[in-house]
């Protein structure tokens, strides 16, 4: 192997290492395959920059090879104010006709990636857009690139109640050779955490999950996750989750075998609340998860407790319980979020001018 190519190898393991994944083997290339989501949700990168793209209204995740479209402009990206306005205009059409679902970083080239929706109802079309280091917003044509598929077995029927389907991927994150897939399916147990293999083979029905929600006093199995993040505990991995109203619910990744689990939770956050995104960074020494919501602001969460907080059995009578967490006052409006490296987040922003793009130190 020529030096060149090893110091690219090695490059790609430490930005790979930086965002927390674990690489378990290398990924079979996806193959060349006509790429026609009907709709774009969620979004989570994995190994050689594949991008996982859900289309929960097809009831099929994507595993996307970019080439060069994973970084030919500047690295990094660049705040862009308005962004809302500036993609309306580039689909030709107005701000109330997009709605933009998720926004993930590359791990590489650090341009920020967002699934968008132009139009409203059953004439909305998927968009996947690229805003690199200069701010350029581009769109990234899905015309040949190399792909591969999975179809969800047992999603919410497409004519479900609110809005079902549209939950059959909340959430997905790549760890350890598998996609682990958050959302509903049509069961009795409707919430579902999947571990699919990747390549792509076949995904399961999933593994139905159950957790107590302090706040509302009672077992719970048709909430999805909302957001979760891979989390390792003394050399064994698990899933942190997150549910509205707010648990905070830890999973080993070895339970999620098809059949059904009870989820510890850990935390109760607040109640009439929706949270949004979460990840893990390092700050003066200490980890914390950081993790948007849409009516409680952005929370700071020590972890220095997940293996060993006592788990919430019983309703809780205060507001929050279990692990404490810190409200940041300087996040406000926050829609969106990842982690841009190790000093930053991005965030999509929501002011009264518009939303924004824009890059803030980690608190």
């Amino acid at each position: 192997m020529r030096l060149k190519s090893v110091k690219r190898m090695l490059a790609f393991v430490v930005a790979v290492a930086a965002t927390g994944w674990t690489l378990a083997r290398p990924a079979a290339a996806p193959q060349q395959a006509a790429v026609a989501p009907q709709s774009l949700s969620v979004l989570a990168f994995g190994p050689t920059g594949v991008l996982f793209a859900a289309d929960p209204q097809a009831a099929t995740i994507y595993a996307l090879e970019l080439g060069a479209q994973s970084g030919s402009g500047k690295t990094g990206a660049a705040d862009v104010a308005a962004i809302d306005q500036k993609i309306a205009a580039l689909l030709g059409t107005e701000v109330a006709a997009i709605s933009i679902k998720d926004l993930v970083i590359h791990p590489v080239s650090k341009n920020a990636y967002l699934s968008v929706m132009r139009g409203t109802g059953a004439d909305a079309k998927p968009v996947l857009l690229r805003v690199d280091g200069d701010g350029k917003i581009s769109i990234v044509s899905l015309d040949g690139v190399k792909s591969s598929k999975v179809s969800l077995t047992n999603p919410p029927a497409a004519d479900a109640p609110r809005n079902q389907r549209a939950d059959a991927v909340t959430d997905m994150a790549f760890v350890n050779g598998r996609l682990v897939v958050a959302g509903l399916s049509n069961e009795e147990f409707a919430s579902k955490l999947r571990s699919i293999p990747y390549p792509f083979a076949a995904a399961d029905a999933g593994t139905s999950v159950e957790i107590f929600h302090g706040n509302h006093g009672q077992l719970e199995t048709r909430s999805p996750v909302n957001t979760f993040i891979p989390y390792t505990i003394n050399n064994k991995q698990y899933v942190i989750a997150s549910y509205t109203c707010t648990p905070l619910v830890r999973f080993s990744l070895d339970s999620l075998n098809g059949s059904k689990v009870v989820g510890t939770t850990i935390a109760e956050l607040g109640n009439r609340n929706r949270p949004l995104d979460m990840f893990v960074y390092r700050k003066d020494g200490r980890e914390f998860v950081l993790m948007s919501n849409n009516s409680r602001g952005v929370m700071k969460i020590p972890t220095d407790s997940f293996g060993t907080a006592a788990p919430i059995t019983e309703p809780v009578k205060t507001e929050t319980g279990g692990i404490a967490y810190e409200k940041v006052a300087s996040m406000t409006g926050i829609e969106q979020m990842d982690q841009l490296d190790a000093q930053r987040s991005i965030v999509l922003s929501r002011t009264p001018a518009g939303l924004n793009l824009a890059a803030v130190p980690l608190p």
